[in-house]
């Protein structure tokens, strides 16, 4: 019952910033159940408004307390709309040097906003596929973590550049 209640609370926050933000032309999240499987890839699919314009994109998570990290490394592929495939292995600070979680929330769950590409043209027409898929290993040990604790969202966000 707390959980759904913190849910609807962060839901009608999320509008009410959100629904105020003109850069905005792609925002979307999608849950992750538990805990992110090594295997399981977050999939956006995208129809850019038009050819013409740069964006900023970037990449969005949630976690809450139970993430023991200070990094995070993603796979990120960008699928264009006539089978060119671009592939990123990209890490992220999670965390500050005495372990305290970054980001933004009251509660205990954090909202980073990672810079994954700048000043991007779409410039094919058509829908965009966009992969992310978590890479995290241990210091020490060759495979990677199996199941990742402490992430509950995954999201990817288009933005218009803040003009000067």
């Amino acid at each position: 019952m707390l959980r759904n209640s913190l849910l609807l609370f962060l839901l009608i926050i999320s509008f009410v910033f959100t629904s105020c933000d003109p850069n905005r032309v792609f925002d979307v999240y999608q849950p992750i159940p538990n805990k992110w499987h090594k295997d399981s890839v977050v999939t956006f699919n995208i129809k850019v408004p038009d050819s013409t314009n740069a964006y900023n994109l970037f990449i969005n998570l949630r976690n809450t307390n139970v993430y023991k990290y200070n990094n995070i490394f993603l796979i990120v592929e960008m699928v264009f709309p006539h089978g060119k495939t671009v592939k990123d292995t990209l890490e992220y600070k999670m965390a500050d040097p005495s372990g305290k979680l970054l980001g933004i929330g009251l509660t205990d769950i954090k909202e980073n906003k990672l810079w994954y590409k700048e000043q991007v043209v779409f410039k094919e027409k058509g829908e965009y596929v966009v992969n992310i898929q978590q890479a995290m290993r241990e210091n020490g040990k060759v495979n990677g973590v199996v199941e990742l604790e402490g992430i509950t969202d995954v999201g990817f966000r288009i933005e218009k550049p803040i003009k000067k």
